[in-house]
């Protein structure tokens, strides 16, 4: 008799659907894409396969977009609009150079600091050895850009081939500001300048505020802070602001998806209604993962997921196989140490494996993130056109 045992664990699908323009209706998009997808490859839709979405086909859909003359209208109205401290952001045609442009538009002068030697997601400015080298303390030293130049030249980005302190110092200036560029990596210096600052950092903004409301700053917005409601009839995001904004055109960002709760439940219901199955639905950015080569962390987006079914709230919850098959059951081999793992897992009552030590090594991180990550290096960032990953047997074990 043949063994019906499955043979296959996790698999991440590329959903390719249409071009999403604003104004789509994208429940009814996803959901036939993937319905589609599953009739003319022959899969079928289980219980806890997870529809993950991107979110710029969400934005887009939303049509929340604003332009650079809208961010320097926000920029210029909670910041005056005479000498800007912009401290931290990171180093990115495409996050933040079209934001840097309306920051630039409504400022008379911008003193732009950047972290060294590399910005918050890893992008260098510089390497470590030549920091070492010219006996620089990237925690206590400022360095103007003329001692910058002096010590490091010129140092372009390793991947994109571009040297962004000179870029960014081009583009202020390009609109009309002032520019002053300085390297340092404590927030208060930057109120040895100015005291209207926009602090652009992402996952540490709140701290950077802190500490400049601390030491006397007049004026402190972060880039969540710009375009949290609409300027000229612009896009806006509540929550985020410009954070999680991507470039569009030369002249017109993206901005992160506005509230989209709704959208993955409507997604989950309309796929209940049409297979009676209960699948779990999420918005996804950038996935939470470092390249090892260029040591870029990958996540410039506020969050993984900005919206999700309520199922994929929580971490995982699993066991080491190889920790069990080393250690509690050496002894054992073939279909008794199947069965005693087995059993193991069968064993979990749902309780926290945290501190187990048949537990280490799983690293039980979000399921958003772990999810996420797996979405976006299975949707890549060019020309595969799938925008809807399909993931099934994420929430499978040994047992199932």
């Amino acid at each position: 008799m043949q063994n019906k045992e499955r043979r296959v664990g996790t698999v991440s699908r590329g959903i390719r659907c249409p071009i999403i323009r604003e104004g789509d209706d994208l429940v009814a998009i996803v959901t036939e894409s993937v319905l589609e997808a599953a009739q003319f490859e022959g899969f079928s839709i289980n219980d806890k396969d997870v529809i993950s979405i991107t979110e710029s086909i969400v934005a887009r859909a939303q049509g929340n977009y604003a332009s650079v003359d809208d961010i320097a209208a926000d920029v210029k109205a909670k910041l005056g609009g005479e000498t800007v401290g912009v401290i931290f952001p990171i180093l990115s045609r495409n996050r933040f150079a079209i934001c840097l442009r309306g920051i630039a538009k409504g400022a008379k002068k911008v003193v732009l600091m950047l972290s060294y030697p590399s910005d918050e997601v890893g992008n260098q400015l510089v390497s470590l050895d030549k920091i070492d080298d010219a006996g620089i303390n990237p925690y206590s030293d400022v360095l103007t850009e003329e001692k910058y130049r002096e010590l490091f030249g010129e140092n372009k980005h390793e991947f994109t081939g571009v040297d962004y302190v000179q870029y960014y110092g081009d583009l202020i200036r390009e609109m009309g500001a002032e520019a002053e560029i300085i390297f340092a990596n404590q927030a208060k210096t930057i109120l040895n300048y100015t005291d209207c600052v926009l602090n652009c950092d992402i996952h540490t903004r709140a701290r950077t505020k802190r500490i400049l409301l601390a030491n006397g700053a007049k004026k402190v917005c972060g880039l969540d802070d710009i375009l949290t409601a609409p300027v000229n009839g612009s896009g806006c995001n509540e929550k985020y602001g410009l954070l999680g904004s991507n470039k569009s055109t030369e002249d017109k960002i993206k901005l992160f998806p506005r509230e989209c709760k709704d959208l993955v439940l409507d997604i989950q219901a309309r796929i209940l209604k049409a297979t009676g199955k209960h699948v779990e639905v999420m918005v996804y950015g950038d996935g939470a993962f470092k390249d090892p080569q260029g040591k870029i962390w990958e996540l410039a987006d506020p969050v993984v997921s900005p919206a999700f079914t309520d199922g994929l709230i929580g971490t995982p919850n699993e066991l080491k196989l190889k920790y069990l098959a080393d250690n509690d059951y050496k002894d054992l081999s073939g279909e008794a140490l199947k069965k005693a793992i087995s059993d193991s897992i069968k064993a979990k009552d749902g309780s926290s494996l945290v501190g187990n030590m048949a537990a280490q090594g799983t690293t039980p991180r979000q399921l958003t993130d772990l999810i996420g990550s797996l979405c976006d290096l299975t949707s890549g960032s060019g020309d595969k056109g799938t925008p809807v990953v399909l993931v099934q047997g994420y929430f499978d074990n040994y047992t199932n």
